[in-house]
């Protein structure tokens, strides 16, 4: 049977291979710097500039990400698209002695409305791409860099990055409790601004992804999934408060890599958007994670039977410690029938990563 590893919702591709995580930047650029190396003018940029492509680029110091007042309107929104990956079967490609039979299907439920009292820091992210605007998903993570001041917007690194194949995406942002009363797309016709986006439009102005990734991310994921992680730094399209004085929370990370047999059960957020849903609405699940090893000299990956499809990538897994949840996983991948979905144990790589955003970056 033929599989597609939704990296779960976008077009050009998700993957990375072992390393060190890659720095977006320069210490101390502006954006008019970053925008002056690469020759282009950031009026042009945003009078549609942005849509050559020709230009794309991978390297880290390249992401740029100006605002463009008015660009992500709710018609907008409702029009990005979820894309699949595809794999030859539907476990070809785990590495059997290593990997666990699937798990049986969990039940994907609704997420309780309004999220904004029940799911703040869960939300959705928008950017285009070559081939059209597309969604994942995202969460507020605290910054340990700047206690009660995080700006930092975890997700998976293909929704920021299209690996070997190209370069940044584009016109990257986020709206934490996207579609707040989870309204059908005829309810949303007439939604107000603030039930679309209650707490308004977030631009990413730095991100971070695994030099793994962007050296080595295919359009199927193979290696790259156990390293598919990002972190971007948002500020918002008008306002002056940080991310989480605005949701009212975040959430912490765990970069300690549980195995299988200590992180327990782990809840799945996301807006899953290719069918049978729509990625109008939030959805959960709850599982206990199996292995999936996609090769022996990669890291285990988390496997759950949580059906959310293409849309819900980089949507965070939690696992409740006490009175709190923390972040240990995001999705990656999973196979076009929703039989189950995986993501990468956050280890050294992974911190890497978060802490190139927020000690570098995260309080500007």
């Amino acid at each position: 049977m033929a599989l597609a590893l939704t990296a779960t919702a976008c077009e050009p591709g998700h993957g990375g291979a072992g390393g060190v995580s890659r720095p977006p930047g320069r210490t101390g650029d502006s954006l008019a710097d970053r925008l002056s190396r690469l020759g282009i003018d950031v009026d042009h940029w945003r009078d549609g500039g942005w849509r050559d492509w020709d230009r794309w680029s991978g390297a880290a110091e390249d992401f740029v990400n100006p605002v463009i007042a008015g660009l992500w309107q709710p018609d907008r929104m409702r029009s990005a698209d979820a894309a699949g990956k595809t794999v030859p079967a539907r476990d070809a490609l785990a590495h059997r002695q290593l990997s666990d039979p699937p798990p049986p299907l969990a039940e994907a439920v609704p997420e309780r409305t309004p999220y904004r009292e029940y799911a703040a820091p869960m939300g959705k992210l928008f950017f285009d791409s070559p081939g059209g605007s597309l969604v994942c998903s995202g969460t507020v993570v605290r910054d340990v860099y700047h206690p009660g001041k995080s700006n930092l917007v975890w997700t998976a690194g293909h929704c920021v990055h299209a690996g070997r194949s190209g370069g940044w995406y584009r016109n990257i942002a986020f709206v934490p409790a996207f579609n707040d009363l989870g309204r059908s797309e005829a309810g949303l016709a007439d939604a107000t601004e603030r039930e679309v986006a209650p707490y308004g439009l977030w631009w990413a102005d730095r991100a971070a992804t695994s030099e793994q990734w962007i050296r080595n991310g295919s359009e199927t994921g193979g290696a790259g999934a156990a390293y598919d992680y990002a972190v971007l730094r948002v500020r918002p399209e008008s306002g002056g408060r940080s991310l989480e004085e605005t949701v009212g929370t975040a959430l912490p990370v765990d970069f300690s890599a549980p195995p299988v047999s200590e992180v327990g059960p782990v809840s799945v957020w996301g807006y899953p958007a290719a069918p049978p849903y729509d990625g109008l609405t939030m959805f959960r699940c709850v599982d206990r994670p199996r292995r999936l090893s996609l090769g022996p000299e990669l890291p285990t990956m988390y496997r759950v039977g949580c059906p959310l499809t293409g849309g819900a990538s980089g949507g965070g897994w939690f696992r409740r410690v006490g009175d709190r949840l923390e972040l240990v996983s995001n999705t990656s991948i999973g196979p076009v029938d929703g039989a189950w979905l995986a993501g990468p144990r956050l280890g050294g790589d992974a911190k890497r990563v978060y802490d190139t955003m927020g000690a570098r970056y995260g309080g500007r």
